[in-house]
C-alpha cells in the first residue's frame, strides 16, 4: 500500500510537469502541492518521539493543504495507544474530507474506520487484493473496491521467516484476543456468572449514574470498539468509588 501511495504522488508530480505517466489512461487535475506522511522516524537530537514527529508533520499538512492539494497519509495514529490512535485517525480523515476537501489517500489498519465511507460524502474504501490457499497467502498487487477485516500480519510474519513456534503462538494469542473482544447479546452474559465469580453489586458505587448510562445504551448498534470503551468507562467509575 505504501508503494501504491508513493506511486500516486510521483505520477501526480510528473503530470504537473507535463510529463507522460506510466498508465494506459489517467485523469489528473491541477495540484498545487503534494503532502506526504509516510514512514516512522524519531528526532533524538530535539527529544521528540516518533509519534510527536508524526503529529507535527500532520499538523503542518492540515494547516497548509488546500482543496487543490494531494495528501498521502500512511498509518496515522499508529505510534500511540489503539484508542487514541484510532480517534486521531478518524478526526484527521473527517477534517480532510469536510474542512479541507483535498484529494487524500489514507492507509490504515484500523478496520473500524471503514464505516466512514457510509458517513461522509466522497470517502471510498479500497483494499489490496489477496488470495489465500490454506496457510499461504498471495498478494495480487491489485487495488479493489471495498474495505477489509483482515490485516494478514501473522501471514507476513511467516513469509518473513519467523519460527513456526512463534507463528503458532501468535495465532493462539490472536484467537484469545478476538474471543475476548467479541461482544455477545446482553442475555448471554448471565451464562458466564458462576458462584466463584458472583455478579458485582452496584451498591453505593454511583448506582443511579451507572444504571442510567446502561439504560440509554443500545447494545445492538455499538461497534466492538465503542462497547469496549463503555466497559472501561463503567469499570473506572466503579473503581473510583
Amino acid at each position: 500500500k505504501s508503494t501504491y501511495m508513493r506511486q500516486a504522488a510521483l505520477i501526480t508530480i510528473m503530470a504537473q510537469c507535463g510529463s507522460f505517466v506510466p498508465a494506459k489512461r489517467a485523469s489528473i487535475g491541477v495540484c498545487d502541492r503534494v503532502f506526504t506522511r509516510i514512514g516512522a522516524s524519531d528526532d533524538m537530537t530535539s527529544g521528540q518521539s516518533t509519534f510527536m514527529v508524526e503529529m507535527k508533520e500532520v499538523a503542518d499538512i492540515l494547516k497548509y493543504a488546500t482543496s487543490k492539494s494531494l495528501l498521502i497519509l500512511d498509518e496515522i495514529g499508529r505510534g500511540t495507544s489503539t484508542f487514541d490512535g484510532m480517534s486521531i485517525a478518524k478526526a484527521v480523515i473527517e477534517y480532510c474530507a469536510v474542512k479541507i476537501k483535498a484529494k487524500t489517500l489514507f492507509a490504515t489498519h484500523y478496520h473500524e474506520l471503514c464505516e466512514i465511507e457510509g458517513q461522509l460524502k466522497g470517502v471510498k474504501n479500497y483494499n489490496i487484493a489477496v488470495k489465500k490457499h490454506g496457510k499461504e497467502i498471495v498478494f495480487i498487487k491489485k487495488i479493489v473496491r471495498g474495505g477489509t477485516s483482515d490485516s494478514y500480519g501473522i501471514d507476513v510474519a511467516r513469509l518473513a521467516g519467523l519460527p513456526e513456534a512463534v507463528i503458532n503462538r501468535a495465532n493462539e494469542v490472536l484467537s484469545d484476543i478476538e474471543r475476548r473482544a467479541s461482544f455477545a447479546e446482553p442475555a448471554d452474559f448471565k451464562n458466564e456468572i458462576t458462584e466463584e465469580e458472583p455478579q458485582l453489586s452496584l451498591g453505593s458505587y454511583e448506582k443511579d449514574a451507572i444504571i442510567e448510562k446502561l439504560k440509554t445504551t443500545e447494545p445492538d448498534v455499538l461497534t466492538p470498539i465503542e462497547a469496549l470503551s463503555l466497559i472501561y468507562e463503567l469499570t473506572k467509575k466503579a473503581k473510583e468509588c
